[in-house]
């Protein structure tokens, strides 16, 4: 067999693999059982004549000739879909670009740069999503999204080790700080001491409850400098609902500071002063390659809003 005879639902149903991360959240998404999924990846490795995906113990992985059929796997898919839209009479939009970002960068800097977009090029349309680093970047590589707003701890490592490298674009890079209760004693200064954050107690994403985050600032939680095991009274992944335990008194959060401008009332937002600098970097990702003039255009909206305070 070759891939030329690989059917159109087997494309779809890899693309679609290839984006959630694992064949279960990939039957979820599509409605199917999960042995159908099974069967269509079969098909398509026959008809490629080889492995597609490494099956491991926390989802699959592509192998080179995965990557590679996926790359073209998109291609079919997004020319498919564009000619059943012609055929409805539905006009193509070239001006469409897919966005994907992380939490805290939806409450400040996408709704930023969209309306300022908006105002300059109101033939644009942007569709958004959110979701953490790692299903932003397979989404990337899957073509279902054109540009992913990622947020790096350090090292700052790439986000990933395919090829080929996303092309990855630092916005801004900025300290983290604490949201305090306003009528907390730490609340009393234009700063907090980094020795006055011991014996505190935390709210903090699910998952990362002694951590202050990583590239999905949902995990933030506890001042990833403290030498000590954080007390972690509250957990919640919405920012929204961290921030308003902070302002009910029920502890302190670590947060991006890009979050200061929309905190509830109640809240104070402050930098921390001693011990490591807790550094983070905005990250734009997108794939290699030639950038439309849509793209470009709110690439330019995002970096403006990045820079701005």
């Amino acid at each position: 067999m070759a891939l030329t005879d690989a059917s159109l639902t087997a494309l779809r149903v890899f693309r679609e693999v290839a984006e959630r991360g694992t064949l279960t959240a990939a039957a979820s998404a599509l409605g199917y059982t999960q042995s159908a999924v099974s069967r269509q990846i079969s098909s398509l490795e026959r008809a490629a004549g080889a492995s597609l995906l490494e099956r491991r113990h926390d989802g699959v992985r592509l192998t080179p000739a995965g990557r590679v059929v996926l790359r073209h796997a998109a291609v079919v898919v997004d020319q498919v879909d564009a000619g059943a839209r012609e055929l409805a009479g539905l006009p193509d939009d070239p001006g469409t670009v897919r966005l994907g970002w992380f939490a805290s960068a939806g409450a400040v800097l996408v709704p930023r740069a969209l309306a300022a977009l908006r105002e300059s090029h109101p033939g644009i349309t942007v569709t958004t999503r959110e979701g953490g680093t790692p299903a932003l970047v397979r989404a990337l590589r899957a073509g279902a999204l054109d540009l992913a707003l990622l947020g790096s701890a350090p090292p700052f490592r790439p986000p990933d080790a395919e090829t080929p490298a996303l092309e990855v674009r630092t916005l801004a890079e900025r300290a983290l700080r604490v949201a305090v209760p306003e009528g907390h004693p730490l609340a009393r200064g234009d700063y907090i001491d980094a020795a006055d954050l011991h014996g505190q107690r935390w709210i903090a994403g699910p998952g990362s409850a002694a951590t202050g985050g990583a590239g999905d600032s949902t995990g933030m939680g506890a001042w990833p400098g403290l030498d000590e095991r954080p007390e972690v009274a509250h957990s919640a992944r919405d920012w929204l609902a961290k921030l308003s335990l902070v302002a009910a008194g029920c502890g302190l959060t670590t947060v991006p500071a890009m979050l200061a401008a929309v905190v509830p009332p109640g809240v104070r937002v402050l930098p921390v002063r001693g011990g490591p600098k807790e550094q983070r970097r905005l990250l734009l990702a997108r794939l290699p390659g030639p950038l439309p003039e849509p793209v470009a255009r709110l690439t330019q909206a995002l970096r403006a809003a990045a820079l701005s305070r």
